[in-house]
């Protein structure tokens, strides 16, 4: 169910709401966060559809921005998404135009479920810094893809430049299957220190993210090999006998390359975009794994 609100106030949203969860005899205290997404109308049902999904995990009221401060009118478009146009929980589809841009805060704050957490999700372009964005200042977690943005390298090294304990990234939550692998690996015989890791891979965030990762966790030297493929193809470990190595294989699947040893194929599918937000949506604690890579491991490796 899809309920217009054209022209509206945050108080008439509100009362909207509260109507449609008497006529459907439930309660928005069952949600347990709030989940505010900025973006634009390109992007709007496929980040509202991942966020669907990803609410039937964890029941929530999302929030959809989509300012346009071109128009000269100021005036408050909505929209309310109800049942099996809002997964577990409802969908609030929030259209300021003109002044009311300025003032993103103040339009959300009245529909915010009480005594919750606030994640903030910039699918695509972010602020440079979010701890000073209206949106971001209100949130117990920011998220951002910068992957997705027009200048993703621009835009991330803003994002460290700016970082605070709240902030993270789509890309190293894509990670956590091969960094899981990683760890594995090393932590099965003949423990032998690792003298020198090369990573190979695109010019995607996660290919340099999980080289600074490498680098602060060993304490070796770590390098990048570019190649043509965009994403991360493999990572290699130089031990005193010999290269212990993941290369990322043919469809889903991944290749475990041991001295002495059998190659071993493994299942490792590139994460969806419903499965890095319902990770974050579960952890709502800083992440400080990854605040030591953006801030002393990003340091370690030439990213060029």
């Amino acid at each position: 169910m899809i309920v217009e609100l054209p022209n509206s106030t945050t108080a008439e949203i509100s009362r909207r709401i509260d109507q449609l969860h008497k006529e459907r005899g439930e309660s928005a205290q069952s949600r347990v966060l709030t989940l505010l997404i900025s973006t634009d109308e390109e992007h709007l049902e496929d980040v509202v559809e991942t966020a669907n999904t990803a609410s039937r995990e964890h029941p929530c009221r999302v929030i959809a921005l989509v300012a346009h401060p071109e128009i000269s009118e100021s005036r408050l478009d909505a929209q309310v998404r109800f049942g099996a146009d809002a997964g577990a929980g409802e969908v609030i589809v929030l259209r300021p135009t003109n002044g009311l841009t300025r003032h993103l805060d103040t339009l959300v704050i009245p529909l915010l479920v009480p005594d919750s957490p606030i994640v903030a999700w910039w699918p695509s372009k972010a602020p440079e810094n979010l701890a000073e964005d209206p949106i971001g200042r209100m949130a117990t977690s920011r998220v951002t893809d910068a992957m997705e943005s027009p200048n993703p390298e621009a835009l991330f090294t803003a994002l460290r430049a700016n970082w605070s304990p709240r902030d993270t990234d789509m890309s190293w939550t894509s990670l956590t299957v091969w960094r899981g692998v990683l760890a594995s690996m090393l932590d099965q015989p003949p423990y032998l220190p690792v003298e020198s890791v090369v990573v190979r891979g695109g010019k995607r965030l996660c290919v340099d993210l999980v080289a600074s990762w490498l680098a602060v966790a060993l304490k070796a030297p770590t390098r990048i090999e570019r190649t043509e493929e965009d994403t991360l193809m493999g990572v290699y470990f130089h031990r005193e006998d010999g290269v212990t190595s993941l290369e990322r294989g043919e469809d889903t699947t991944a290749i475990i390359s041991q001295p002495g040893q059998a190659e071993q194929r493994i299942s490792l599918p590139r994460r969806s975009m419903v499965e890095c937000l319902s990770e974050e949506l579960r952890r709502l604690d800083p992440d400080e794994e990854y605040a030591e890579v953006i801030t002393n491991g990003w340091k370690m490796v030439d990213h060029y």
